[in-house]
Formats: C-alpha cells, structure tokens, sequence
C-alpha cells in the first residue's frame, strides 16, 4: 500500500525536508517515487569461474531461472591485466573468476545471450577499458549497436588502493583511463554506467558502516573532480555513475546507511558541484550480501544471515542485488547453492510482501535517528579526508588503509572476547551439529593452466603479427599524450592483440604502483 499525503504532513518539523518524498531531493526515501511496486531490483548474481564456456554455461542456467542481469567475476591474472601464459597466473587460471585473454573469450563467454536484451555488470578495475572494450566488439559481432548496449563496469581503481590490491598502474595515469572512459561512453555509449563506486570492498576489508559511505563518497568526489578537469560536464557523465555497496548482518543499521549515502551524494553532486540535472543527484547503487560474514563453521546457518542481508538491501532502496552463496566461505558456488542464492532473492520478492511499500521504514525513530547519526559520523570523515587533500592523497598517505586496519582490529578483538556474536562460530557451538555435515566443494582443475595456455598459443599463431605491432605502438605513442586510449585499445583488438600484450604496453610506458605506506 503506497503512503497518503496525511502521513507525510504529520511528520516533525525538519523531517519533511531532510526526507522529502520518495523520488525526491534529497532521495533518502529512495530514488523512484514508486520503487518497486512497478517491478522488483534487478537480480543479479556474480558467476564465472573456469573457462568462458563454463562460464556461460553457468549464466545461461541462472537466466533460465529467472536471473534479471549478468554479473561477471573474472580471475586474478585477467583483473591484473595478466595472459594466461603470464609466470605469474600460475595456478591462479580460471580460479576466482572467468579467464578472458582475447576477443574471441569474450565472444564464448556471451554466445547465444543478446547483449541488446541483457545488462551486464563486469567487476574489473584496472584493465576496465580494456575489457569493456572486449564487450563492445562482442556485441558488434552480434549487430548489436554500441547505443543499445547497457551495463556496468566497477572502474573504481582508488578502492584498489585502499582495500582490495588488484591494481596495476599509479593513480595518475589509472585515473586517465577512466576519465577516458567516461568520455568515450558518453559519446558512443550512453546507456552504460561507466564506473561503480564501490563500497563493498571497503566493507569487507573491515570497515565500519560510516566508514563506507564516507570512504565510498570521497572516491566518488575524487572521480566528478578528474572528469571536470578532463573537460567533461558535470551532467554530462554524473547521470552514468553507479555505486556498489555492501549489505551486513545489522538489518536497521544497513537500511538507514543506504538512506543517509543517498543524502548526503544528493547534497554534494547539487551544492558542492552544482549539478542542474536531478539525475545527477541521485545516488542509483547495486548490493552485494556480506562474503564475510559467511561461516565455514555450520555454512547452512549462510542461508540465514544472505536472507537477512538482502532484506536490508530492500529496505534501503537497492536497485539490483547480488545474494551470496551458503558456501563461498568454502568455495565458489556450485550450481545448487548459486541457485538456492538466486531463490532466495524471489522469495524475498514475491512472497515476503516488501514491495507492496514504498520506504517502509520512513519515519520510524530509530531508523531516522540511525540515519542521522551514520550521515553525522560520515560527514566527519569526509572532512578528513577534504583536510588532506582529497581521495588521491588521502590514499597515498594511507589514510584509509590505517582507518580500516583499525576498525578491523576492533571487530576481530568483539569477537575473541564474546562482545560480538557469531552463532556457531563463538557462541552456541555444538561439536556434533548436523549443520557441519560434508558441503559439496566446487574445485577448478588446474589442467586449465595448460588449455589456456595452448589456446593463446595457437590465437598468436594465427593472427597476423605485424599488424598486431602496428596497433600496439600506435597505442604506446597515444599513452604518452593526451589523446584519449579508448580507440586505439579497440583497434588493438579488432587487430586480435591480447590483453596482456595491451595492458603490457601500458605497464612499459607508466610503470607499476608501489604502495609507500
């Protein structure tokens, strides 16, 4: 049932406009003026693993199941600009994600999914260009037009820095890709996010709930600022940003956190950035169930805590969800528990009756006053990190790094000393709990290392080199100007030029990042 006006009007003084309506400045209450009574969030769930066919194996399966968008999850070498041939992807092939080297791995791992009816969201940060680039091809190799093509690339390398490692070059250079990318995806694009800003890692690295948001926001800022001084306008490429948070285990604090992020980015992209456009003041952000408040211990007790997590997704005005699986804390999902995961989503959807409410918890105290406090707390933050200079040097500093080690510190000693809760893991812990019974593992084989070494092999042998050259030192003279990279990495592609010889070239020409702190 949808509020009345009466309701509204009978808030204190103050709320009416530090809430507004859902839909409204300053979007605490949610970006929609319906929500989801029109159409539930976008379920999409994280998958890859293995080889691209493997892969789409798996995305073809969750589609079937009802499965709303594609998220995919690529393997360490792949997110580190890496071939599979590379010393260093020994063992780390198709481990943690999908191994993608060459145009014709991406084209695999979406055979038979048009790209013109499904949005894809790609966790990739450093080489984020480079596998966007990979995508569009693919979908020109489907007569799908660029302009029809949506989705998401993470692009957030600063979060890199501060919580994650997987980066490759320093933040200048790094943050010129992706102003490139905006600009580029502006042009030729436009329906693509072309960064999520995320959280999540931040989160699960160990840091507070205020510290995500403010942390999260001050990335955000730092990424408005580098496309303002590359020339772009403000409403030109805030209206694409996305952002990507996590959902933990406290229900009414998750909630009220998505509020007060909402707000406060509502305030910054208006008054500190003068955007005319209220697109551009509206925070629009995926969710992810916390990875590490999964148990090893007791994994079917996962199934709980994914349900509770997602609920505080919902309750916050999530725009798409991805649930984690009972086993992650085992291995990557089998088909069994990534579908039980994906369920639990529906569930919470069509039967739970949520989503016959438009902000249900607007205008509870103690939400309202969680929200409050949390935008309070974050506020503080993102002075200090105003004082040093912004996100950039805050991270060169290790600003960030030292609060989250901290914070982290504090959470692990609640925990040894019982003050914080983990049930079957320090309290309520039976020996003989039929919760610990054997949970199917899903293992990639390292006989992989070898296919994708042979498949590179052979994608060289039979490619015309020179022209792959030609292409690639046409890049390496861009890299040292100012042109923006993005056509001369598609060329390099078309020429069927790897990703490593790609982000090879890049690494000669800036160099590798090394953390001083």
């Amino acid at each position: 049932m949808v509020e009345t006006l009466p309701l509204f009007e009978s808030l204190p003084e103050g709320y009416k406009e530090r809430l507004g309506r859902p839909g409204e400045y300053p979007f605490t209450r949610g970006i929609y003026p319906r929500m989801y009574l029109d159409r539930p969030w976008t379920m999409r769930q994280y998958a890859g693993f293995s080889t691209a066919r493997e892969s789409n194996a798996r995305y073809r399966y969750l589609l079937s199941q009802g499965q709303t968008g594609l998220s995919v999850a690529f393997d360490l070498p792949t997110q580190l600009g890496m071939d599979p041939d590379h010393p260093l992807a020994v063992g780390e092939v198709g481990k943690v994600g999908v191994s993608i080297a060459t145009l014709e791995d991406m084209k695999t791992l979406f055979a038979g999914i048009p790209l013109d009816k499904v949005t894809t969201s790609m966790t990739i940060n450093a080489p984020a260009m480079m596998l966007l680039a990979f995508y569009l091809l693919t979908a020109e190799e489907q007569g799908v037009p660029w302009d029809q093509v949506g989705g998401t690339i993470q692009n957030d390398i600063l979060k890199e820095y501060i919580a994650r490692g997987t980066y490759i070059y320093p933040p200048q250079p790094s943050m010129r890709l992706i102003t490139d990318i905006f600009a580029f995806c502006a042009e030729h694009v436009p329906k693509w996010n072309t960064i999520s800003i995320s959280g999540y890692h931040i989160r699960e690295a160990g840091s507070t709930a205020a510290q995500e948001i403010a942390f999260t926001l001050a990335d955000g800022k730092a990424y408005v600022r580098a496309a303002l001084e590359a020339g772009l306008a403000v409403d030109r490429i805030a209206p694409r940003l996305s952002f990507f948070f996590a959902a933990h285990s406290d229900i009414l604090e998750e909630a009220a956190k998505f509020r007060a992020a909402r707000r406060m980015w509502a305030r910054i992209m208006r008054e500190e950035f003068g955007a005319q456009d209220p697109k551009s003041w509206m925070l629009r952000f995926h969710t992810q169930t916390g990875g590490s408040t999964l148990t090893a211990q007791e994994p079917l007790n996962n199934v709980v805590r994914t349900a509770f997590e997602a609920l505080a997704a919902v309750l916050g005005g999530t725009q798409s969800l991805h649930t984690n699986a009972y086993d992650e804390a085992l291995g990557l999902p089998t088909e069994k528990s990534a579908l039980l995961a994906l369920r639990t989503q529906q569930i919470l959807a069509y039967e739970s009756g949520i989503t016959r409410a438009v902000d249900p918890l607007g205008g509870s105290f103690y939400v309202e006053h969680l929200t409050d406090t949390l935008e309070a707390q974050a506020q503080d933050y993102l002075e200090q990190v105003e004082r040093l200079g912004g996100a950039v040097a805050a991270v060169e500093v290790g600003f960030f790094q030292r609060e989250i080690e901290e914070a982290s510190w504090q959470f692990q000693r609640e925990v040894e000393t019982g003050q914080r809760i983990i049930v079957g893991v320090n309290k309520f812990v039976s020996p003989n709990s039929p919760l610990e019974e054997a949970t199917p593992i899903q293992r990639i084989d390292d006989a992989i290392n070898r296919t994708r070494q042979e498949e590179i092999r052979r994608f060289r042998e039979a490619r015309d080199g020179q022209s792959v050259r030609i292409a690639l030192e046409a890049l390496r003279t861009a890299a040292r100007g100012t042109e923006n990279l993005f056509p001369y990495v598609l060329e390099a592609f078309r020429r069927r030029a790897t990703l490593g010889e790609v982000c090879g070239v890049l690494r000669e020409e800036w160099g590798e990042y090394q953390p001083a702190y």
